[in-house]
């Protein structure tokens, strides 16, 4: 049985309204709308603290791949892709495998990150990662590469599926080799130039369970990835206990900066969210949704853990009742919005979804609930929220919207088919894919109003991305890119 649980929280995701902006010369902390701004959409959820949302105007509200109405291009990926689309220096980045064997000299089960040009879709280059020798235990076979990158210029920065966080230079060597890694054995026309790498198996301990797959998010000279830390085939063991849960590095050199092991051995199977970045209380925090089931936000450059909230009642027991959180936390106005789940593998169950004031100092269990809402089902997703309203797949196939507020429920909508990926909210209209391949599009408001589906051929297990007019996403084998007629 295929164990596409693993590359859960690559589709996890969705954040708030603060947009954080590292400058050369110090760091500063910008607020805005929860969309780049830039066009490009530079990292998971387009901004740190993401939120999936977009004011992107003219975008289309349907397509048909086999007319290729209002299709720009198609590429082929590999056979399973559970990276989410990144789009950013007129490239556009995501995680496969290597089933679509592009170089015959990199043959086998391979992660795979693959770089396109943006207007065309030309193939530009592949980073390809060689499975783990420990095998599924740490790295399942066919995932490939399911951490989506973050793009700064021209460095991106994403999780291999062996635990590695690497930064590579967009460009290749076209402008020479950067260093300080020069021993890369592919140096060709479709190889990415090495800046430096983090091996975090090696460097902190850690033991990822089944998959290595954190997005990562930046603050000033810092990079926050989750190190997947999990437990072994036995699903009782953790390995690595001492191993931390959260890592700061230097974004330049790959030295650690900070680590926490808030966690330690109580990991409830993996570590598959990834972290969100936001100003809370005037307060630059980093907030990580842990294998216990907490969520704890840690002041950004020292680490300092300020606030921990556990997402299960008390009396939940592992794994019947008792969840472990593998969406991405969304800040939104000194909030902090997370639903928890479980691995697709466990199937369904009962869920929360909580928003939290993360204002509040300590075990913030009871003092930082704002409101929790339990008629949600387990989630990997993340939430979208715009206009005061919160839109929260479940893994069973429903679509919540919620007053952000209040948690008060407006409508449920039913896809029908489990849902992977995150609702992503664009000029005012909620897009959402699903296991059967449909991609549904919906008035953002509290009134329920389906506009339109389609349906692309194959699991649709990722989130939409809006990007300088067009709309990327991608199903199991193929990246699409979609505007209004084609342009």
């Amino acid at each position: 049985m295929k164990k596409i649980c693993l590359a859960l929280a690559l589709l996890v995701a969705t954040t708030g309204l603060f947009r954080l902006k590292a400058e050369t010369a110090g760091m500063k902390a910008e607020r805005t709308m929860s969309d780049p701004g830039s066009g490009d959409w530079p990292m998971w959820g387009g901004t740190a603290d993401r939120n999936m949302v977009s004011n992107m105007k003219g975008l289309p509200l349907d397509w048909d791949v086999k007319t290729k109405k209002n299709v720009k291009w198609v590429a082929d990926l590999g056979s399973q892709t559970y990276g989410n689309v990144v789009v950013a220096g007129g490239m556009v980045f995501v995680g496969t495998n290597n089933e679509g064997l592009r170089d015959p000299k990199q043959p086998g089960d391979r992660g795979v990150l693959m770089a396109f040009k943006e207007d065309t879709g030309e193939f530009l280059w592949q980073q390809t990662h060689e499975k783990l020798a420990s095998g599924r235990a740490n790295d399942w076979p066919y995932q490939g590469v399911a951490s989506s990158p973050l793009v700064e210029g021209t460095k991106l920065y994403y999780v291999s599926n062996r635990g590695v966080l690497l930064c590579l230079d967009i460009n290749g060597f076209k402008d020479g080799n950067q260093g300080p890694v020069t021993n890369e054995k592919l140096t060709g026309p479709h190889d990415p130039d090495i800046l430096w790498q983090f091996d975090m198996m090696e460097e902190v301990g850690s033991y990822p369970h089944n998959l290595a797959n954190s997005s990562p998010v930046m603050f000033g000279n810092l990079i926050f990835v989750s190190t997947s830390n999990g437990q072994d085939e036995s699903h009782v063991n953790v390995p690595s206990p001492k191993a931390p849960s959260l890592i700061a590095l230097d974004k330049v050199t790959g030295e650690l900066a900070w680590e926490d092991n808030s966690v330690g051995k109580n990991i409830l199977h993996g570590q598959w969210s990834t972290p969100a970045i936001g100003k809370v209380g005037g307060v630059d925090q980093v907030v990580s949704a842990q294998g216990d089931g907490w969520v704890r936000g840690y002041e950004v450059m020292t680490g300092k853990k300020l606030w921990e909230f556990d997402t299960n009642p008390k009396d939940s027991v592992w794994p019947k009742t008792r969840n472990e959180v593998i969406s991405t936390p969304v800040i939104w106005e000194d909030k902090v919005y997370i639903a928890n789940g479980q691995d697709p593998e466990h199937g369904e169950g009962v869920g929360h979804m909580y928003a939290i004031d993360a204002t509040k100092r300590g075990d913030i269990t009871k003092t930082g609930l704002i409101w929790h809402y339990d008629k949600i089902r387990r989630s990997i997703s993340t939430a979208a929220i715009y206009n005061g309203l919160v839109f929260i797949p479940d893994f069973s196939g429903f679509l919540h919207c919620l007053d952000a507020k209040t948690g008060q429920a407006y409508w449920t909508h039913d896809v029908f088919a489990a849902v992977w990926g995150s609702s992503m909210v664009i000029d005012g209209k909620v897009y959402l894919g699903d296991e059967d391949g449909d991609i549904v599009v919906l008035e953002a408001s509290k009134t329920k109003k389906v506009i339109t589906e389609m349906n692309m051929g194959s699991a649709v297990y990722a989130t939409m991305v809006p990007a300088n007019g067009r709309l990327f996403f991608n199903n199991r084998n193929q990246l699409f890119a979609v505007s209004a007629d084609g342009k």
